[in-house]
């Protein structure tokens, strides 16, 4: 695991102010991501750096890597799972290797296959490669993005790194608020790939690659995900054996490292199952690694316990308060350099913490909900089309009224929360009523958010990128569908991004082996009700794991890795939501109706709604402002 850095020139003269100094200076600003070593290349055309975490050959395993002939230049964030295999075949074409990583097959690769060495890999990266010769510079991001890419171009550059703050450390970048990112942050709690929330930085989204050549810009899409049934309707028996196959070998490929290594293990059933295959290949006793709270509604430890003590792993638990991880806001808003209002990322970032006191590297369960119909939201959609089924007078004069006067609860996604927002959902179409489900402000919403500056120098066409992702979906099913727009937007953008920002922030590697492209392509291909069977999502899953794991936790609904926000506004935290929201502040700033931002504050005080998403999506907001943009 590592961070890369650089440019490209897209003009055949040499520019002022480039150098190795400043490439220097962006690798520094993510030493994080990489404390064990740095390395650099350039010339008057590229400029190549990196900064290592060393899990793979550690002692020759240093980057840049090239070619035999010196003309070939490789960096890359991630690992090559499949790299064994990639470098025998390599070796019987002659290619000739100098080192033990796995990332030097991607110059042997790319002499043999050009562009289309993407296709060969399994594993997680983003990678920067020189073709010396053309003068051609290719990057790539892995196929659910679990590994983050973020490009622009600057003084007649493309100019790329890991992290946004990477960029911001060149000089000839600005940070500028992208207001079009703005509106996309307040709906989805993230920003979609290709936008971030700079102007003129981009993401490079999942399954992509970018071309830098005769100094044009070009970017395509290299993989897409099927969900055409192939073939014959596989039976369950058969379809659970073959699907456990495929886990039991995305797990075993996923346990190579030279550094110690353990199982993040949150007792729901997709880490339970990453650490059940852990125990039957690792020759060691599996460490695994759970963080609980005191608040009851909030806390899972005793599930992962139960499947710590069932599978015989060694076991490290760590029990918190919840004035404890409150008080690690304005911390993480310190490296957060992208606005993320998923409130998980506080357990994660603790629990990332934690775990790197004992293992560099760490498996988790990321990807299982997106794959195989886990999420509640997807048999929300079976019912929302029941209760379009009921006369619009009986909704409007008898259930909504019911529904919205419900005494407001502040308990883990609690009933009167979820009911709430399944009504104020269901009138709208099925894009925009799932990411509604998900999010923070709808579009109404940000009308009264917004200053009418911002309304008019921003687009309200919030969902549009969604809605023209699905014209290259197959899928027929509409909750396929919305599992297609979940892979590319809310895990590759918001749960991926999450735990990449939080595991690298204190340098711990953590691997996903559900995200195994061989998985996706299978579930994909199964019928839907394999995956959600009435009620229950991730039916084919459990049946592939059912004498693997306690009966409890495979019967356990869908919980999520939460924190008892709703509270921590009216307490731990009500100082802070007040200063960084106070009306004075949002006036001189500009973009939000401090009328309106009181008026959520002071309902959700008084307990007269549970305005909590939207309040912590503005606070989240506002301490990334503060960090960087108010003090550049």
């Amino acid at each position: 695991m590592c961070g890369i850095a650089g440019w490209a020139n897209l003009e055949n003269k040499p520019s002022q102010n480039w150098g190795e100094a400043v490439l220097r200076s962006m690798c520094n600003r993510m030493q994080h991501r990489g404390p064990d070593s740095e390395g650099v290349w350039l010339n008057e055309s590229v400029a190549l750096g990196m900064r290592r975490l060393s899990i793979i050959d550690l002692h020759t395993g240093e980057q840049p890597v090239f070619s035999e002939d010196k003309q070939t230049i490789a960096v890359m964030n991630g690992e090559i799972y499949n790299f064994r295999e990639i470098r025998r075949d390599l070796e019987k074409r002659g290619h000739k290797f100098e080192t033990q990583t796995d990332t030097e097959v991607l110059p042997h690769l790319y002499e043999e296959y050009g562009e289309q060495m993407v296709e060969h890999l399994n594993g997680m990266f983003a990678f920067a490669l020189w073709d010396l010769p053309k003068k051609k510079l290719l990057l790539a991001r892995d196929r659910f993005g679990e590994k983050p890419l973020y490009y622009g171009v600057f003084d007649n550059k493309l100019i790329f790194a890991s992290e946004p703050k990477v960029l911001l450390e060149n000089p000839n970048v600005k940070a500028e608020i992208n207001l079009n990112a703005l509106r996309q942050y307040l709906s989805f709690d993230y920003v979609p790939a290709p936008l971030s929330i700079y102007k003129n930085i981009y993401k490079l989204p999942a399954a992509y690659l970018l071309t830098v050549e005769n100094e044009e810009v070009k970017t395509r899409r290299y993989w897409n995900l099927s969900f055409r049934k192939n073939g014959g309707k596989l039976s369950i028996g058969q379809a659970a054996k073959d699907l456990r196959e495929l886990l039991a070998d995305s797990v075993r490929m996923r346990l190579v490292s030279d550094v110690p290594l353990g199982i993040l293990l949150s007792g729901g059933v997709d880490s339970s199952t990453v650490a059940a295959f852990a125990t039957q290949f690792s020759s060691e006793r599996v460490k695994t690694f759970s963080i609980g709270f005191e608040e009851d509604s909030f806390d899972e430890s005793k599930y992962a316990r139960q499947v710590a003590t069932h599978l015989g792993t060694e076991h490290y638990e760590e029990k918190l308060s919840v004035e404890r991880a409150a008080d690690l806001i304005s911390e993480i808003g310190a490296w957060l350099d992208e606005p993320l209002s998923d409130s998980s990322l506080i357990p994660t970032f603790l629990l990332a913490r934690f775990v790197k006191k004992h293992v560099t590297v760490a498996l988790g369960g990321d990807g299982g909900d997106e794959i195989f119909a886990g999420y509640p939201m997807y048999f929300g959609h079976k019912m929302a089309g029941i209760y379009d089924s009921i006369p619009r007078f009986l909704r409007s004069s008898l259930i909504e009224p019911v529904v919205n006067n419900l005494p407001v609860s502040t308990k883990n996604l609690s009933f009167d929360y979820k009911a709430k927002r399944f009504i104020a959902a269901s009138k709208y179409d099925a894009v925009t009523r799932h990411h509604l489900w998900f999010g923070s402000f709808s579009i109404e919403q940000q009308n009264d958010l917004l200053t009418e500056k911002v309304l008019a120098q921003s687009s309200g066409d919030i969902y549009g990128d969604a809605k023209n992702l699905l014209k290259i979906c197959d899928a027929q099913e509409q909750i396929e569908q919305m599992q297609f727009l979940d892979m590319n937007f809310y895990l590759a953008e918001d749960i991926l991004t999450k735990v990449d920002r939080a595991s690298m922030a204190v340098s711990l590697e953590v691997r996903a082996p559900f995200l195994d492209p061989r998985i996706a392509e299978f579930a994909a291909g199964l019928p839907l009700e394999y995956k959600l069977k009435g009620a229950k999502g991730k039916y084919i899953l459990k049946k592939a794991v059912e004498d693997l794991l306690p009966e409890t936790i495979l019967k356990r609904p869908k919980k999520g890795f939460g924190v008892p926000i709703a509270e921590w506004l009216k307490g731990n935290l009500n100082a802070l939501l007040h200063d960084l929201l106070a009306p004075e502040r949002l006036k001189n700033q500009g973009l939000f109706d401090e009328k309106f931002v009181q008026k959520l504050i002071t309902e959700h005080e008084r307990g007269a709604a549970s305005h909590h998403k939207q309040l912590w999506t503005l606070l989240v907001f506002q301490l990334w402002y503060k960090n960087f943009i108010a003090e550049k």
